[in-house]
């Protein structure tokens, strides 16, 4: 369901062609919020399109389709917006791996935690380069696209690397016991 409106949101930014849309979800959008393959997008943007939420039209010399979106898209993707968000049914790997972690001996359990604080520093680098500088205002007095998501990403990262941090103090103390 959320694809929709992931495609619904992109759109809202501006004119794109399926393939377009593809490569937003290779890149941040996919590995951070929502990851979707050419297989997915297609029939959605074909649903989107016979519920007047889209409308696609034919440009340029090879017939690429490049999606526009309706008034009747940007009213649903604005009531979808502003619904209360409850969250969905938790699954997330990592975090039970980290639910899981006593059933290691404390040199393994350190080798883990020690991974995570790295892999948080160098997506870190990463997004401090994208949000770095002054904010990044589109014509029409805007944000740009992935600003304040990036910001939330940055502090999720500090957030799971500080918890790394604290992991392997716990660890210390519980060894000196």
């Amino acid at each position: 369901m959320a694809l929709r409106y992931a495609l619904l949101g992109l759109l809202a930014e501006r004119p794109a062609s399926g393939y377009e849309l593809a490569k937003e979800f290779e890149g941040d959008l996919g590995h951070y919020a929502w990851q979707a393959g050419h297989n997915r997008i297609y029939p959605e943007l074909a649903r989107l399109a016979g519920e007047g939420l889209i409308e696609s039209a034919e440009e340029g010399a090879r017939g690429r389709r490049v999606h526009t979106i309706t008034a009747a898209g940007l009213a649903e993707l604005r009531a979808w917006l502003l619904e209360p968000w409850e969250g969905g049914a938790v699954r997330n790997e990592g975090v039970l791996r980290l639910f899981l972690l006593s059933a290691l001996d404390s040199a393994d359990a350190r080798k883990i935690l020690h991974a995570i604080a790295a892999r948080c520093e160098r997506e870190l680098e990463r997004i401090r380069d994208a949000v770095s500088g002054e904010t990044p205002i589109s014509g029409e007095g805007r944000l740009a696209l992935g600003w304040l998501a990036a910001g939330y990403g940055l502090r999720q990262y500090e957030a799971s690397r500080d918890w790394a941090v604290w992991a392997l103090g716990e660890l210390d103390k519980a060894d000196r016991r």
